[in-house]
């Protein structure tokens, strides 16, 4: 069971949340606004946040940035919003996953049971290392040529997701489901613009790739300098 906060404005909806998910074993907490929430995060140290935006005091993508300037803690954005484009860059800014109001209590519950596998599953050998990178899944850390890259939490699950299944070509299909969680469809272009950051910070290019090679019109894969053969890469 997880312990939850939940910042949230409308004081029906946080009783209604409260009453839901402590019936089903959970412990949770509200904030009213986004200072109070982030001073919450900070003395209690919850398990998932539930983040609504539209917040009185703060708009809650503002709040998301200062949540992940100090924490990990998994953020499942909850909105009234559907705007497909708001919900990738909210996404790509750091939330793991969202739901748009009205909502089954079931579907919160399962994402919560989602958001938290993902981010307290124990690597069983420890850091993944390709080539020169070593990618600390515990630490959430990135080092290539023992020099450490300073990663945003999408960038870090992406090249994560690659290091995983190096030397196998992976689809913007599976990338959209496995890491942003999303269907495929408009949304794919983040992948492109992700992958083009990642690149820069590895040091390399789509015209001169070192670990990251484009297979067209299959995906990307990732492989170590020596050992990247095989399909001819292009640019993104």
């Amino acid at each position: 069971m997880a312990d939850v906060l939940i910042i949230e404005d409308d004081a029906t909806i946080r009783t209604a949340l409260v009453r839901a998910l402590t019936a089903r074993g959970h412990s949770a907490m509200t904030s009213p606004t986004a200072m109070d929430g982030l001073q919450s995060l900070v003395a209690h140290r919850p398990d998932v946040v539930l983040l609504d935006l539209g917040l009185p005091d703060l708009d809650g993508s503002a709040l998301l940035a200062m949540i992940r300037a100090v924490s990990d803690v998994p953020v499942i954005v909850v909105t009234a919003r559907d705007d497909g484009a708001e919900i990738v860059s909210l996404l790509d800014a750091g939330a793991d996953d969202h739901l748009v109001k009205p909502f089954a209590i079931d579907q919160l519950e399962a994402r919560i049971r989602a958001v938290l596998r993902r981010t307290t599953t124990t690597p069983a050998t420890g850091p993944l290392v390709v080539g020169g990178l070593v990618i600390d899944a515990r630490a959430r850390t990135v080092t290539l040529d023992a020099e450490p890259i300073d990663l945003s939490p999408r960038e870090f699950d992406l090249l994560h997701h690659l290091a995983e299944r190096a030397g196998e070509v992976v689809s913007k299909r599976q990338l959209l489901s496995e890491v942003w969680h999303l269907p495929y469809g408009g949304a794919d272009r983040s992948v492109d613009v992700h992958l083009h950051w990642l690149r820069r910070k590895l040091g390399e290019t789509a015209e001169a790739p070192r670990y990251l090679h484009r297979v067209r019109g299959v995906g990307v894969r990732l492989a170590a300098p020596d050992a990247a053969t095989g399909a001819p890469a292009d640019g993104s």
